[in-house]
């Protein structure tokens, strides 16, 4: 019963949003939007308890048994704890007073929104900064002249990085032009072909979870 009651609900909920897809009546509609715009949201605050409970059991964890890089575990149940408090019983803002407690000493301000926008969103700026190095050192191995094809690629890639800088149009006016057009027919094309693959990969994932094939997310057995 534990596996197909849930196995239940996965294919009568999955043929539900597969008929509101080819039923465009407007009491459907609105049927479908319940529970995409409200059903969905109450699973998601579930999940989203089940996802923070089990991320601070596993760092938790991992302090426990000295686990490799254990101290990042600490730092990231101190984030977590710090900026839960904030964020819950915090002013909102260092000029509002909506909280249980301020969000400003002195000058400092620390609301959630400072925190996103002050801590968050550099540290993110400087982790796709760290990417582009790793993005070009896999580039340099990657574009060889080994064959025809990675020859091509070279080329390809070579033309469309010129043509996006100012030195590609002052040697010459027609290197932009190419660029666009690689970026433009060729890219689009092969860009298209992944997604369909993907969407096909989709499509043979749900048919296999919603007739029981794969059984693999109620944790493995039969």
């Amino acid at each position: 019963m534990h596996r197909k009651f849930p196995l239940g609900l996965l294919i009568f909920f999955g043929i539900l949003g597969i008929i509101s897809i080819f039923i465009p009546h407007p009491s459907w509609e609105a049927f479908d939007g319940m529970l995409r715009n409200k059903v969905m949201l109450i699973i998601g605050a579930f999940a989203l308890i089940l996802a923070l409970g089990n991320l601070i059991r596993v760092h938790y964890l991992k302090i426990k048994r000295r686990a490799k890089h254990w101290p990042f575990s600490i730092v990231t149940l101190l984030s977590f704890f710090v900026t839960s408090i904030i964020g819950l019983f915090g002013d909102s803002g260092a000029n509002t007073m909506d909280g249980s407690f301020r969000t400003i000493i002195g000058t400092f301000e620390f609301d959630i929104m400072t925190i996103y926008f002050k801590i968050l969103v550099p540290l993110g700026a400087t982790m796709f900064a760290m990417l582009a190095f790793y993005m070009a050192s896999a580039a340099y191995r990657s574009f060889r002249a080994k064959s025809t094809l990675a020859a091509l690629l070279l080329i390809s890639a070579f033309i469309v990085m010129l043509g996006q800088i100012p030195v590609g149009a002052a040697i010459s006016k027609h290197i932009p032009a190419i660029s666009d057009i690689i970026m433009r027919i060729p890219n689009t094309a092969s860009k298209r072909g992944i997604e369909i693959g993907v969407v096909l990969g989709m499509l043979a994932t749900m048919l296999k979870i919603m007739t029981g094939i794969e059984r693999s997310w109620m944790g493995g057995g039969e």
